[in-house]
């Protein structure tokens, strides 16, 4: 990176610590507060939708690198469009709570324009294989984004995750990006503009991101990865490594419950870092373990992943496999804590 590049990314930075200090004033001052209730992780009541201020800075930086360098249309329209869409319904959800339907409503609307603009997904690369799925492929990239959007919301729920999570994924994501020969400087200002919001939100959080900002993240994120996919510059797998300790705890969990007649749509905290939390009684040993496990563990496997990509399915399954098993151990117990919530929800 020259010092053009690293000029960028600081002043994005610092445009998101100073839009996130606004938000909270904001927030303060409307009293848009997360109150600690039996289903929440904190004990202190915090203000929220500091989020918007890493949706503003990377928005606005996008633009500056647009001009500046040029991007893909597709993906500039993408991230602009839809996850302007996504930041915008967050944001409303955040101080006027809408119903889940309404929302995945707007998560599928936001996704399907992001598969139009990206031209599909007309083929998965299974290593040594080219799966050619046509429409298939199309839906399954609209149902990816739309995941992506929800578990990326179901796992901001101590401090510092969610937004140290953007920071891995988005700086080495960027870094796959620039070893395959293109452009990471999107990613990098994606991790810029939610590094400075961390600094607010690293344990003990001054304040939350709100649903505009996780469910901006999760879009961004998967908007840039299904990009480096369809146009062929990485295999999907490197990035499902990445994302990995989101997308095993939030599926498990989501599975476990729907599997025990909970609804799903109901705010809990019976994912496997909830747990894991409660256990050590803090967030900071949890977010910091994750981090841990990014660096030792899913990073080495997401660039083995793209160095060989003839191995990057089972060097994606057995990641999987590994985080399912520590969010298996972190679950001891809560077949008991959900009787009981099933029990006083009348299931």
């Amino acid at each position: 990176m020259s010092d053009f590049h690293f000029a960028a990314a600081g002043l994005t930075l610092l445009t998101s610590f100073i839009g996130t200090l606004a938000l909270r004033r904001y927030a303060l001052a409307r009293q848009i507060i997360d109150m600690p209730n039996a289903r929440s992780s904190h004990t202190v009541p915090t203000p929220r939708g500091g989020g918007v201020a890493i949706v503003l800075a990377y928005l606005a930086a996008l633009i500056f690198w647009q001009l500046h360098a040029g991007l893909a249309p597709g993906l500039f329209w993408s991230l602009l469009l839809g996850g302007g869409l996504i930041a915008v319904l967050g944001f409303w959800d955040d101080h006027a709570p809408l119903s889940a339907r309404v929302r995945f409503a707007f998560h599928l609307l936001a996704a399907a324009l992001a598969v139009l603009l990206l031209d599909g997904w007309p083929q998965l690369d299974l290593g040594g294989l080219i799966l050619h799925w046509g429409w298939l492929g199309h839906l399954c990239g609209v149902l990816l984004l739309a995941w992506a959007i929800n578990f990326y919301n179901f796992m901001d729920g101590i401090d510092g995750l969610a937004a140290s999570q953007a920071v891995f994924v988005a700086g080495t994501g960027g870094v796959l990006m620039a070893l395959s020969g293109s452009d990471g400087m999107p990613l990098w200002l994606l991790a810029a503009a939610s590094c400075g919001f961390l600094l607010l939100n690293w344990p003990p959080a001054r304040i939350f991101m709100g649903d505009a900002g996780s469910g901006f993240l999760g879009y961004a994120l998967a908007v840039h990865a299904l990009y480096a996919t369809t146009s062929g510059q990485t295999t999907l797998w490197p990035w499902l490594i990445l994302l990995a300790v989101f997308i095993v705890d939030a599926t498990l969990t989501l599975l476990r419950r729907a599997a025990r007649g909970i609804r799903v749509t109901e705010a809990h905290r019976t994912h496997a870092y909830q747990w894991a939390s409660r256990r050590v009684g803090a967030h900071r040993p949890v977010t910091l373990a994750i981090l841990f496990i990014d660096l030792l563990i899913l990073l080495p496997a997401a660039l083995s992943a793209l160095a060989w990509p003839e191995f990057a399915l089972p060097i994606c399954l057995t990641s999987f496999a590994l985080l399912a098993g520590v969010a298996w151990y972190f679950d001891a117990g809560v077949s008991e804590f959900e009787r009981i919530e099933g029990a006083a929800m009348g299931k």
